[in-house]
């Protein structure tokens, strides 16, 4: 079910990509809005849903209008503003005030990435391949090796082994990107992309699990057969997306 749900749902989030205009934004918009449930499922931020989806909303609106400095301060501004809110109402700040960072940065990186009319379908999509070649490699290799537990008191099933493994693929998948679309990275440079959107991704999903871990959940949701929520599918993403735009940045690639 798993590897069924992953074959239905990779070819529509790369579909969505390459074609470009209103297919990627759709896309992040619906995705938002399950997220936003999801969120609030695992966080339980005052004020429900409401809040949250108004400022991913309002710093969207201001994406897709080509102001991204304007979007990522609306996000900022969105997040303290919804931290006053638990604050005077004497909950804790940081899930509310973490939320529209937490899913709005990775949306507009992506964005971002995809803006670009010549480099952006190749950037966008070899953020999403990298970050699925880390998650297979870490479960194949975490499976096949074993080993000492890499996390053992936030997500038991995760090990050493694992980790290394999915390094080691995504650094693959970054070479193997470079040398087919050739974005003038070079192969050394698209390699060490790879190693650090795993690192990032690895960390996505090692927050997601002491979500659940401190919620007492096994999964964010029942969204995807075989998966659970959609956080559960795409935790990995969300902690790449923003180093993707850095480094897109940093090596002049964007």
């Amino acid at each position: 079910m798993r590897v069924a749900s992953s074959a239905v749902l990779a070819p529509v989030a790369l579909a969505a990509v390459w074609l470009g205009g209103l297919w990627l934004p759709a896309l992040l918009a619906a995705a938002l809005v399950a997220l936003t449930v999801e969120w609030r499922r695992l966080v339980r931020p005052p004020g429900g849903d409401a809040g949250l989806l108004a400022v991913l909303a309002a710093a969207f609106a201001a994406a897709l209008a080509g102001e991204l400095a304007w979007a990522s301060g609306v996000l900022v501004l969105g997040a303290a503003a919804v931290a006053v809110v638990a604050r005077r109402r004497g909950a804790p700040i940081w899930p509310a005030a973490f939320g529209p960072l937490y899913l709005g940065l990775p949306a507009l990186a992506m964005l971002w990435l995809r803006a670009e009319p010549v480099t952006g379908p190749t950037l966008t999509a070899g953020l999403l391949i990298v970050v699925w070649a880390s998650d297979a490699g870490a479960w194949a290799t975490g499976r096949a090796l074993g080993g000492a537990r890499l996390a053992p008191r936030i997500s038991p099933n995760k090990t050493w082994a694992g980790a290394a493994g999915g390094a080691a693929a995504a650094a693959a998948a970054g070479a193997a990107l470079e040398g087919a679309a050739s974005t003038g990275a070079g192969l050394p440079v698209a390699a060490l992309t790879g190693l650090a959107l795993s690192a990032a991704a690895q960390a996505g999903d090692l927050f997601e699990s002491w979500l659940k871990r401190r919620r007492g959940v096994k999964d964010s949701g029942r969204l995807i057969p075989g998966h659970g929520g959609l956080l559960d599918r795409v935790d990995g993403v969300l902690g790449a997306a923003p180093v993707a735009a850095v480094l897109a940045v940093v090596g002049g690639v964007r």
